[in-house]
């Protein structure tokens, strides 16, 4: 018969490192959940939502002035007041609408992912925290779509950055960091894979990390903007505090990104070949599309301006807000995006951040490529010289459209 010392020994054998491993990011996720769910972030956001009258905050900044459309550009130089504040409404537009895009793409992703870690066992909570986020993310995404579309409506006469609330789910879908990952073949074979093994599963929060990321690089400093407008008691704009509990909401959701991208996916089976390639293939394409370039007209801004910043700010300088002709519009573009100015400087500073920030991420992955290591792609995009040079190129077809739709002469 044991005495009571053998049965504790043996009852109490050592932790493997994995069962420590495990347990330590189990740990991390109850923490995370509970601190979540003990939040009141989203009802605050909701709130100022549901009492959103742009009139009230037309003539206040919502954030730093340089999150502006065009800040540092020439035109921007010569804006009047009225349309200075615009063009920083403007900006918190078409980058919430972009967010809001992007978290519709998070809404699906959370269910296909939480679906493979539900399936292995031990990590509930886990999937509880992402039930919590997908909750999060509809509530964000209302709010965003509803500010800005009478934010756009009032200042443009019309919505023309954002999407309207129905029968735009597949745009969506196609407009967020995930959507421009790649065309739409490509797209649904990560979303397969994103579903099928724990490894891969764990992989699509690497990239859900990155857009975690380019999102802090204004939301920071919006937070800032909030804090120093309450610190002396100074009127504080709906949109500004919706960024601020925006920012602390996200800061769970980045944790979470963090947790299943650099720790968690070491709790499974070491990464086939194949799973290798398809993680490192979806971080590739990630630099190729989304970060690219440098953008002329707005900051924290990596894609090609072709895609989109052109096109709009075309729209906005033909709008009510400036009234400009065709003629006068396209010359303005020309003078804004192709040819060197502030705004490309500061440009390249939030890129040089950004990819600072990336490197540091990716180097404690053990399975990626030096190529995304080292987001080799991401830092050939930060050139001003090419960003002037592929802006021109494009300039000279867009000006040819335009200027044909409009019946002149070219």
């Amino acid at each position: 018969m044991m005495d009571n010392t053998e049965e504790s020994n043996t009852k109490q054998q050592p932790q493997t490192t994995s069962e420590i491993q495990v347990k330590k990011h189990l740990k991390v996720t109850e923490i995370n959940y509970r601190r979540n769910k003990e939040s009141n972030y989203t009802e605050k956001i909701t709130e100022l939502e549901q009492n959103f009258d742009y009139n009230s905050y037309k003539d206040h900044y919502w954030s730093d002035p340089e999150l502006s459309i065009l800040y540092g550009t020439p035109l921007y130089e010569v804006a009047s007041p009225s349309q200075k504040i615009a063009l920083n409404h403007l900006f918190w537009v078409g980058g919430y609408n972009l967010t809001a895009a992007s978290e519709t793409n998070t809404v699906l992703y959370n269910q296909i992912t939480g679906s493979v870690f539900y399936s292995i066992g031990g990590y509930e909570t886990l999937c509880h925290e992402l039930d919590v986020e997908t909750s999060q993310e509809r509530y964000h995404i209302h709010a965003f779509r509803t500010v800005a579309n009478m934010t756009e409506l009032t200042l443009l006469s019309d919505v023309i950055i954002g999407n309207p609330f129905t029968g735009h789910e597949s745009k969506a879908m196609q407009g967020g960091m995930i959507g421009r990952l790649s065309p739409g073949p490509m797209r649904h074979l990560f979303s397969f894979n994103w579903g099928s093994t724990p490894f891969l599963a764990s992989q699509y929060y690497a990239l859900r990390f990155i857009a975690n990321m380019i999102l802090k690089l204004t939301e920071h400093s919006r937070s800032q903007y909030f804090k120093e407008l309450e610190k002396k008691n100074e009127f504080i704009p709906a949109p500004s505090a919706i960024s601020y509990y925006h920012f602390l909401d996200e800061s769970f959701h980045t944790t979470t990104s963090q947790l299943i991208a650099q720790d968690l996916y070491k709790d499974f089976p070491k990464p086939t070949k194949y799973e290798k390639f398809m993680a490192n293939l979806s971080i590739y394409m990630m630099q190729l599309t989304v970060l690219s370039g440098l953008s002329a007209g707005a900051v924290a801004s990596f894609y090609p301006d072709n895609l989109f910043v052109i096109p709009l700010v075309y729209k906005i300088l033909r709008s009510p807000l400036f009234a400009m002709s065709t003629q006068e519009a396209l010359s303005w573009i020309e003078r804004c995006f192709c040819h060197e100015h502030e705004g490309l400087h500061l440009n390249l500073k939030y890129h040089q951040r950004l990819i600072s920030d990336l490197c540091r991420f990716f180097d404690k992955l053990d399975y990626i490529w030096p190529i995304n290591r080292e987001m080799r792609v991401m830092a050939t995009g930060g050139s001003i010289s090419k960003a002037i040079q592929n802006n021109t190129k494009f300039f000279h077809k867009f000006s040819k459209s335009v200027t044909c739709e409009n019946g002149n002469p070219i």
